[in-house]
């Protein structure tokens, strides 16, 4: 049976980010420009903001608003998808206002949240938060409608509880939909978490990339831009990935004993 559709080997990231760098610091070495610095120059600015402090309050600042946006986007999303997904008079009257906010871009978003409400957190944290619901909503409405009714019927004869019912027969079928929302709600909700930042923030990523660009400080752009990527990517390996293989095992039990 043909693996192509499974995830890249580890080898391959060896070889083609090593090659990258390298590619970059022949470039940068033979346009010898202060708009496109060595690997080397990058990295150094990014061990003299971490010994000075400021890259670590700032990526926490950064961070800490990811979570708290993250967390709520993935409640309220999945609770809407799945009363969208289990009652077709909900999913008509609440589809329109889905699409809507699905094609609301979110720098509208960000500014009518910082006109509303002023530049303070909770605005910040709003405005990323109706950015990412609708996509979580969308997601887990399609898990909600493709639940198994043998299960349902299974768990109705066995006079399952609401939260049996949820624990046991939802919630497994849910999570590989749940486990999409999470991989693409954290990549989209850091990148709008900048953008919130840049525009109506004293701290964090953003606020730092702004300030760089008014200097075109490009080193700093990408040490920050490149120490934050390592987060996300650290997030994905630890967390994300464990979790998504372990989603897997109730649809191929076997899988889970070798």
């Amino acid at each position: 049976m043909s693996k192509l559709s499974g995830r890249p080997p580890a080898w391959s990231y060896w070889v083609v980010l090593p090659s990258f760098v390298l590619l970059w610091g022949l470039i940068a070495w033979l346009l010898e420009s202060p708009l496109l610095p060595t690997p080397l120059h990058v990295l150094d600015t990014l061990m003299r903001e971490s010994a000075s402090g400021e890259l670590w309050h700032h990526l926490s600042a950064t961070l800490g608003r990811v979570i708290v946006a993250f967390t709520l986007a993935m409640l309220l999303g999945t609770a809407i998808g799945i009363v969208m997904g289990r009652s077709k008079t909900t999913n008509a009257l609440f589809d329109p206002m889905l699409v809507l906010l699905l094609n609301l871009p979110a720098l509208v978003t960000i500014i009518l949240m910082y006109v509303w409400f002023g530049l303070v957190e909770v605005a910040a944290v709003m405005a990323v938060v109706i950015n990412k619901v609708p996509n979580v909503a969308v997601t887990v409405r399609e898990g909600a409608k493709s639940l198994d009714h043998r299960l349902e019927e299974m768990a109705t004869v066995y006079e399952f509880t609401r939260w049996q019912r949820f624990r046991d027969v939802w919630v497994p079928q849910l999570f590989p939909y749940l486990m999409a929302a999470t991989r693409g709600g954290l990549a989209l909700i850091w990148k709008i978490v900048l953008v919130v930042e840049l525009l109506g923030r004293s701290s964090g990523v953003g606020f730092q990339l702004h300030l760089s660009f008014q200097v075109f400080d490009v080193a700093a752009i990408l040490a920050y831009s490149l120490a934050f990527i390592a987060v996300v990517q650290l997030i994905e390996l630890a967390i994300l990935q464990p979790l998504e293989r372990r989603s897997s095992r109730w649809r191929h039990p076997e899988a889970a004993h070798a």
